[in-house]
Formats: structure tokens, C-alpha cells, sequence
């Protein structure tokens, strides 16, 4: 019996690339359009904070100095930044229909993929949510861009630190990519009837839900839950329907099949 054995100088054995390899692949598949995935956003939130400003300098200039701080107060309530977390939602459902078919084009195992574009979600959360958060520390600093106003510091982010503030908008984006993955993996596999179905019986949870609560009479309760978590639990607790919709998503994909 012999055995074979690689000679010295001659050319290595070709061999697959790694699974790091293979999942950095389609993190860079999935940003190859860096417009949708990058530039219109954050062009679009340019144009929503521009808006805003100019909504705050018509208040400014047209309340007396001595009302102004209580008239831009409201601004804390302002939902324009809401706008960044539903396009993620729009990227992750644009992720997996548009970049699935073609990945598995090219032999590219459902494993890596779902690997890859959970990683992809991550850097993009991170990213967007260091950029946001960088932002709500300069509109501290400028005194609401110096009109008072509140985009990025509204009530759902303000009077947390720092670090607080890049934790709430980091799980909040992951969420909406979350829940665009997976109903974009339901469309794969099942088409609309699959997703029609998913939304159905989720709103008939909710409704449920909303039932037991108001024939319990525990609204108070509910509502002192929010209060006592804060915007920094609320997202915590936010976390786990995020894994559960990743998991779903990933179990989904696993058998589904591109189709025209």
C-alpha cells in the first residue's frame, strides 16, 4: 500500500474557502448596491431633519421669545426619526428576495447566506445606530440645532446616556431587519399566501392579547410596565422577538426555493 503524498514545489491542492470566507462573500454581495443600502437613507434623514428645522425656525420666529421653549417643547414627541427604522425593515425584505435567488445561482449554501445576511443586519445596525447616536449628542450640544428642536433626542431616546442611546436604536434596527428577513423568507417559500397567513394569525395574537388585557382590566398594569422599563428595557425586552423572528426566518429559508 502507498500513499500520496503533495511533493515539495508542487502546486497546492485547491481548496474551498472558509466558512468566514464564504460568509464575508455575502456580506459583500448584499452591499454591492450601496445606494439602497447606505446613501438613500441616510439622504432621505438628511432631507427629514431639514424639514423639521425649518418647521422649527417658522415656530421660532413666529412665537414670542417668551413662549418659545414651551411651544418647541412638543417637538419631543416629534416621530420623523421613526422613518430610518421602517427602511431597514424595506432592506431586509430587499436582501433576501432580491440577493437569495442569485447567491443560490452560484452554489451558495442557505447556511451562508443566512449567516452572511445576519451579519450584514448587524454592521449596518451598528453603523446607523453609532451615526444616530453621534447625532443626538450634537443636537444636545447645539441646543436643538439652535432652535430648540428635537429629532434625534425626542422622548423615546432622550435622558439616556450615550451608550444607552446607541443600544436602543442598535436592537430597534435589528428588529425591523428581523421582521423584513423573515417575511421576505415567508414570500420565498410560501409566496403571499404564506405571509398573508403569518400577519393573520399575528393580529389575531394581538387582538387576543388586547381582549385579555381590557377584560382583565390590567391596562394600568401595562401601562406601568412601560413606565417602570423605560425606552432602555422596552428594547431589551425588545430582543427576544427579534431572535425569534431570526430563528423563524432561518428555518424558513432553509426550504425555500427561488421561483420566478
Amino acid at each position: 500500500m502507498t500513499t500520496l503524498s503533495q511533493t515539495p514545489g508542487a502546486p497546492a491542492l485547491h481548496t474551498s474557502p472558509g466558512a468566514a470566507a464564504r460568509t464575508w462573500r455575502i456580506v459583500r454581495l448584499n452591499l454591492v448596491n450601496k445606494w439602497t443600502t447606505i446613501y438613500v437613507p441616510v439622504m432621505i434623514m438628511f432631507f427629514i431633519w431639514l424639514v423639521n428645522w425649518l418647521i422649527w425656525w417658522i415656530i421660532w420666529g413666529a412665537t414670542a421669545p417668551a413662549d418659545r421653549a414651551k411651544a418647541l417643547d412638543g417637538t419631543q414627541w416629534s416621530g420623523g426619526a421613526f422613518y430610518i427604522f421602517v427602511y431597514m425593515l424595506v432592506v431586509g425584505i430587499q436582501v433576501i428576495s432580491a440577493t437569495f435567488p442569485f447567491a443560490l445561482g452560484y452554489s451558495v449554501t442557505r447556511r451562508d447566506f443566512s449567516l452572511g445576511s445576519g451579519l450584514t443586519f448587524l454592521l449596518l445596525s451598528a453603523g446607523y445606530a453609532l451615526g444616530f447616536a453621534v447625532l443626538s449628542m450634537v443636537e444636545e450640544w447645539t441646543n436643538g440645532w439652535g432652535l430648540g428642536g428635537h429629532l434625534f433626542t425626542s422622548v423615546y431616546f432622550a435622558g439616556e446616556s450615550f451608550a444607552g442611546r446607541l443600544f436602543i436604536v442598535f436592537s430597534g434596527m435589528l428588529f425591523f431587519f428581523a421582521i423584513g428577513a423573515f417575511s421576505a423568507a415567508l414570500f420565498m417559500r410560501w409566496r403571499l399566501y404564506g405571509v398573508l397567513a403569518v400577519v393573520a394569525a399575528l393580529v389575531l395574537l394581538l387582538v387576543g392579547g388586547a381582549a385579555l388585557i381590557t377584560f382583565t382590566a390590567s391596562w394600568p398594569a401595562v401601562g406601568a410596565w412601560f413606565a417602570a422599563n423605560g425606552p432602555l428595557g422596552v428594547t431589551a425586552w425588545l430582543l427576544v422577538p427579534t431572535a425569534l423572528a431570526a430563528l423563524a426566518g432561518f428555518a424558513v429559508l432553509g426550504r425555500a426555493t427561488p421561483r420566478s
